[in-house]
């Protein structure tokens, strides 16, 4: 019994230093996460894209925010972005499946594109070997 009394100071002091502003940063978050799914739903990617970074600009600890986030980039072609997004939100909840489950895609896509991009780059280029005889430098026709 007296551990329990130890700790309700503690914890009521805990919750007392949670501001209401955080608290309604939190809401609001969530608020744009919502309504940032329903327009990626509709294929207003940019528009999402502005809500799930509204979101996590105002809860930077939502996981959510950042996984949402992650697949939007992706969806525009943002692949070093969305893999930052993916990872941030996986550091948040590293045991979140759904979020595991969407960067494992990221990645085995990422890496089939990868690998498709130095498949049908051109060959570099060789630069041509000088010939030994000919002459070094400019030529005096070529000074004046």
């Amino acid at each position: 019994m007296t551990r329990f009394r130890f700790l309700l100071p503690f914890a009521t002091g805990f919750l007392l230093s949670v501001s209401p502003a955080h608290a309604d940063d939190v809401k609001e978050a969530k608020k744009e996460i919502a309504f940032g799914i329903d327009v990626a739903r509709r294929g207003l990617w940019q528009e999402a894209r502005f809500r799930f970074e509204q979101a996590a600009a105002k809860n930077p600890e939502s996981a959510s925010a950042f996984n949402n986030l992650g697949v939007t980039l992706e969806q525009q072609g943002e692949f070093d972005q969305a893999r930052a997004a993916y990872e941030r939100a996986l550091e948040l909840e590293p045991k979140n499946l759904s979020i595991q489950q969407n960067y494992d895609l990221f990645r085995e896509a990422d890496e089939k594109r990868n690998r498709k991009l130095k498949k049908d780059a051109p060959p570099p280029r060789s630069t041509p070997t000088p010939d030994p005889s000919a002459p070094m430098g400019p030529s005096a026709e070529e000074v004046r």
